[in-house]
């Protein structure tokens, strides 16, 4: 069976890992009677981990016909005669709505309806949680047949011991003492806003990030100093949209992870430093960040692995920042068991 990348915008990508079989149809009976068949619904649905009655509603809705999925026979019509090109443009559009993620693109996605009744859509990769649209007429049909739940009673139980137990792990570590918050700004800050302040000068004179790494190598100071005052001058008071100006800047953070050897993991360190003293709204975007950086082959899977390891376990483990990036550290982990 022919395959081709799931979603559009991933046509192109011969390397896409996520694929999804092309759609057959075949038209059926005749006069007041004909319909579609769309053959292989069955397949499509499991390619996107969708119910194959969710899209083969969703025909119907848009197209003002009726349509059936029979779970018996996994027979799929739809009334009238349509042409393949037309349904296989309503499916790109499912997707778009039900199965990707509005955060990375990723279609590893699960349907969660909230206790108010709103359909989103959590992302495996990079945990972000998309709000799908509650006017669109299918929405109504998930909300009578929801999808099955993939965790059990057990997992939920587990998961919530876990985060018990983060919070305690919170509350023994503390916060610094006054005296070491003093020390730590004697020490560190005054540099850091100096080597900040430079960052802005060149950046604002909209310098290429192919010049970046010969000005970088000009500065003094440690390279994990240099690297958080970029991030702090790149980011500086950035919230909620932490992961879109990543993608806009991501040139400049190929260029100075890509400087001299151990950059990659300076980088990361850096990141961890800025979500320290961002707000939660720019934490929660961290995932994606990350994302875009291995995506674009800044920085290797190695190199998160590792970081991710000493984060939990070291001296910072309390940070919010882990939680949030452990949803993309398990879709690497299950990316590279699929790949074996």
């Amino acid at each position: 069976m022919a395959l081709q990348n799931i979603g559009a915008s991933n046509s192109d990508d011969a390397f896409y890992r996520y694929k999804m079989p092309k759609m057959i149809t075949k038209i059926e009976g005749r006069g007041n009677g004909i319909k579609t068949n769309v053959v292989n619904m069955v397949e499509i649905a499991k390619a996107l981990t969708r119910p194959a009655s969710y899209t083969t509603k969703y025909f119907g809705c848009e197209l003002g016909a009726q349509s059936k999925f029979d779970e018996k026979t996994g027979t799929s019509l739809v009334n009238g005669a349509h042409d393949t090109a037309k349904l296989a443009g309503l499916l790109e559009n499912f997707i778009k709505k039900y199965v990707q993620c509005y955060g990375c693109g990723n279609p590893e996605t699960e349907i969660i309806i909230t206790k108010t009744q709103m359909i989103t859509l959590k992302c495996a990769a990079c945990g972000f949680v998309s709000d799908v649209d509650m006017r669109d007429k299918l929405t109504t049909f998930i909300l009578k047949n929801p999808p099955e739940s993939k965790k059990s009673s057990k997992d939920k139980k587990a998961m919530r011991r876990a985060e018990k137990e983060r919070l305690k792990e919170e509350k023994k570590s503390g916060k610094k003492s006054p005296e070491q918050e003093v020390k730590a700004h004697e020490n560190g800050i005054s540099a850091h806003e100096k080597l900040v302040d430079k960052m802005k000068k060149y950046l604002n004179k909209g310098s290429s990030a192919t010049q970046l790494q010969s000005f970088l190598g000009s500065l003094s100071g440690s390279s994990q100093e240099i690297m958080d005052a970029l991030l702090t001058a790149l980011f500086h008071n950035v919230g909620k949209g932490f992961a879109k100006e990543a993608m806009k800047k991501k040139n400049y953070l190929a260029a100075a992870a890509a400087k001299e050897e151990g950059c990659q993991m300076v980088l990361l360190n850096s990141i961890e430093t800025f979500c320290g003293n961002a707000s939660l709204d720019a934490v929660k975007e961290v995932a994606l960040v990350l994302k875009t950086l291995y995506d674009n082959d800044i920085v290797e899977e190695e190199f998160i692995m590792e970081w991710y390891q000493k984060g939990v376990t070291g001296g910072n483990k309390s940070s919010p920042i882990w939680k949030n990036v452990e949803p993309f550290i398990e879709w690497l982990q299950n990316a590279e068991s699929d790949d074996e």
